[in-house]
């Protein structure tokens, strides 16, 4: 007996970004595997398995585990589960089990990185977009940060981090950044300063950079 797997991709944040079918998934399935956050997005979920960082792998074995006994489970990912999500955690994950991928369904979800370009009026598959997230090593930004196209990146720590990264590998002090906080919160901001000014700055870790 086989279950089935949905990897949700939940949106940015705020319920309005959530797809249809990313709530049709949630409400048909027995199981919903997720970020506190993330699952109080949604109204109609039978049974709950928040996780936290540090958690999240085991969670994450047991929705798919719940999946190969039979369930039909909603795996939530914030943004688009391919785009910084879990949906390559999931399906390794589902291999090592003998799960079919024939029985996952992704549902795409808007990315923050989109929200943003909209925000600034950005024609984004003309850019540069980005993730650092969870990485270390960022020296990739350098090969295009001079490429002429406008850059949207996910920072991998800190914005000011990431800022200071730049100038420390000589991208000019004025270029202009515009800092996308908390995008479709209540407490949204959006910041534009100069890279000096946003590595002199604070923000909290829900953030995109756009370099222009």
């Amino acid at each position: 007996m086989s279950g089935k797997i949905y990897i949700v991709g939940i949106g940015p944040g705020a319920s309005e970004y959530l797809t249809k079918k990313a709530v049709d998934s949630v409400k048909s399935s027995d199981y919903t595997v997720g970020s506190t956050r993330a699952i109080e997005l949604f109204d109609d979920v039978q049974n709950k398995i928040a996780f936290n960082v540090k958690d999240l792998l085991d969670k994450l074995e047991e929705g798919v585990q719940l999946a190969c006994d039979g369930n039909t489970v909603s795996i939530l990912s914030t943004g688009d589960p391919g785009f910084s999500g879990v949906l390559n955690t999931v399906l390794r994950i589902s291999k090592e089990k003998g799960f079919s991928k024939e029985n996952i369904e992704v549902v795409p979800g808007i990315s923050s990185l989109q929200l943003a370009a909209a925000k600034c009026h950005i024609q984004w598959d003309s850019a540069n977009v980005m993730t650092f997230h969870g990485r270390e090593n960022i020296d990739e930004i350098l090969s295009v940060i001079n490429n002429e196209k406008t850059t949207i990146a996910l920072p991998s720590r800190k914005v000011r981090d990431m800022a200071q990264f730049l100038l420390d590998n000589g991208v000019e002090e004025d270029r202009k950044v515009v800092v996308c906080e908390r995008l479709s919160y209540p407490d949204e901001k959006i910041v534009e300063a100069t890279l000096k000014d946003i590595a002199e700055s604070e923000f909290t870790y829900m953030c995109i950079m756009v370099i222009y």
